[in-house]
């Protein structure tokens, strides 16, 4: 019998399933591309939003999901595919479209290493990139 993926990710990453939060966590993993929050609630439109805002809080406490801010107004969730739950060990770049308001993973482009000032404790890293993306700039 196959374990489910998302089911075994919850699991290393100390996050109790039920029934609400795989849904949450497989509507991520679904996407392919960090999502906002209203675009989480439109997939899930069985789920309150008050439910999706505290699973998405329990997901980030325990590293299960990272928070990307596109430098507009909107923050997006993405599964993190690590299977540390202190750490984030899959970081990689992203790309906003100022066109359509998509952001997008470039999975095979790591976060370029930054040296901080001596007495600065990193603790975490995101390099978005804004353009337009393939699609719009057809």
């Amino acid at each position: 019998m196959e374990t489910d993926p998302i089911l075994h990710l919850m699991e290393h990453h100390g996050i109790k399933s039920t029934a609400n939060r795989l849904m949450i966590a497989r509507a991520l993993a679904a996407a392919g591309r960090p999502l906002s929050m209203s675009e989480l609630e439109g997939a899930l439109e069985t789920i309150d939003k008050s439910v999706i805002s505290r699973t998405l809080a329990v997901f980030r406490d325990q590293h299960l999901v990272h928070v990307i801010e596109d430098g507009g107004e909107s923050i997006r969730y993405e599964l993190c595919h690590s299977h540390h739950d202190d750490r984030d060990d899959d970081t990689h770049v992203h790309f906003h479209c100022e066109v359509c308001g998509r952001t997008f993973c470039l999975e095979d482009v790591p976060v370029p290493p930054v040296d901080v000032p001596e007495g600065f404790q990193p603790r975490a890293a995101t390099h978005l990139i804004k353009g337009i993306c393939p699609d719009c700039n057809r």
